[in-house]
């Protein structure tokens, strides 16, 4: 590794990974004399890095925190990383100013391959609220390049009831909600709106056929991930008979309520679900405490929301006396 630039590079990358290196191991690594050595940690000193040397026989060197930021040494998926990290922050409390900022200018500093993938995530990929889980970026960063090219994807799918399926979409847009990401499309076969896990996807495709974009059903994205998709099933379903109009349950409930009803007591019918208990009881927790309202479910539901309010009403303390009058 004759020349200086390419082996100064490599040795920035090592020293960035690792905590301390002895100077040995550096030396074999890049394959130079401790001379040469010596002068690429002044190169890289020079262009505003502190390494820190440690003297003797067993010395080596270390890469501190400097008065000044220096240039950084990423690779691909590091990059792509910090962009969605930095799009994720905008609307987590760091502002949207200071970190889009930041965004552009890693943009301005990465080769055109990478460019593509953060100029794509950058408008196509939203956060909704809550820590991002840890998805393949390059995951990310294709479905958020078909967001923005108006291109069909291809993949496979396992569903919360593990069926697989394959499915052919129209991406609109990528949103992080929580701990999982989520991509909002156009379900060609099924010809709807879906939003679908990226943790649960798999060998995806990009087909190069283009399409028309279509107009959300919702005014922004995020809220697709927070209502159930009126054709779905789940394991537990309920139905909850609120005694309040349907227009103050939407009030309420907002994007929940979707699938609510007017019924004919002039109340609503709001129907509940998941895949677990805690799932179905997650609805029932948001109702005010001064709307009465009763369930009607299968008996098997029935009797497992039975069972829970037994243990729910074993575990409280008897309720106190209220005090009697002087």
């Amino acid at each position: 590794m004759s020349d200086p630039t390419t082996r100064a590079l490599r040795l920035l990358s090592l020293l960035q990974t690792h905590r301390s290196w002895p100077g040995r191991e550096l030396r074999e690594r890049l394959g130079v004399s401790d001379r040469t050595l010596r002068r690429d940690i002044d190169r890289l000193r020079e262009l505003g890095y502190e390494v820190h040397a440690r003297p003797g026989v067993d010395g080596g060197y270390q890469l501190a925190a400097g008065t000044r930021l220096p240039p950084l040494l990423l690779d691909d998926d590091e990059a792509v990383a910090i962009a969605v990290g930095l799009r994720v922050a905008a609307v987590q409390g760091l502002g949207e100013h200071t970190a889009l900022s930041a965004l552009v200018k890693l943009e301005q500093m990465l080769p055109a391959h990478l460019r593509r993938r953060v100029s794509a995530l950058q408008e196509y990929a939203v956060a909704a609220g809550g820590r991002g889980m840890s998805v393949d970026p390059d995951l990310i960063a294709e479905l958020a390049l078909a967001c923005r090219d108006h291109e069909r994807v291809r993949f496979a799918y396992v569903s919360g009831l593990d069926v697989e399926s394959t499915r052919n979409v129209e991406p609109h847009t990528l949103v992080s909600n929580g701990p999982r990401w989520y991509l909002v499309c156009w379900d060609v076969d099924r010809a709807g709106w879906r939003t679908f896990r990226l943790d649960r996807m798999s060998r995806l495709l990009r087909t190069g056929a283009r399409f028309t974009a279509r107009e959300l059903p919702v005014e922004d994205a995020t809220e697709m991930v927070f209502v159930s998709d009126t054709e779905a099933s789940y394991p537990l379903e309920a139905v909850i008979h609120l005694d309040q109009p349907l227009e103050e349950t939407r009030r309420a409930f907002g994007v929940w309520a979707r699938g609510a009803t007017a019924n004919d007591s002039g109340g609503s019918d709001w129907p509940v679900g998941g895949p677990s208990l805690a799932d179905l009881l997650y609805g029932p927790g948001w109702i005010p405490l001064d709307v009465a309202w009763t369930v009607s479910a299968t008996p098997e539901v029935t009797d497992l929301l039975a069972r829970f309010a037994r243990r729910l009403t074993a575990a409280l303390p008897p309720p106190s006396e209220p005090p009697s009058p002087s």
